[in-house]
């Protein structure tokens, strides 16, 4: 079971990283676009917000990649701690801005969450 935690704790932290990529460097490219449904103009009026929003995602990557390698109790203790951010980003987004973050990060961090609480 541990096994199969740490691969989806590997798989929200490829995920945010992604995430980070698409908000910071291919907002107002074609990949930005198309995950925001904004036009040209609307892209390049909020691209620095998106990168600020990309920043935060590639620190909970970090985060997680983090946790994946550091010893116990440090690893398991930074595990729940970066997926428990991811899950309250997640949901707070999902209500916020657009239902579809409940989905692509809400529950991907609280299956991992679960995973690694159910390892222990």
């Amino acid at each position: 079971m541990e096994t199969t935690a740490n691969v989806l704790v590997g798989l929200v932290a490829a995920l945010h990283a992604y995430i980070l990529v698409l908000e910071m460097f291919l907002w107002q490219k074609r990949p930005g676009r198309e995950l925001s449904g904004f036009d040209a103009e609307l892209a390049r009026a909020t691209a620095p917000l998106a990168a600020n929003q990309g920043l935060y995602n590639g620190f909970l990557a970090a985060g997680l990649v983090w946790s994946l390698i550091a010893e116990d109790p440090t690893g398991f203790q930074a595990k729940v701690f970066f997926l428990s951010c991811v899950l309250i980003a997640g949901l707070y987004g999902g209500l916020t801005a657009n239902r579809r973050i409940l989905v692509a990060q809400a529950l991907p961090g609280a299956v991992a969450l679960g995973a690694v609480l159910l390892a222990r």
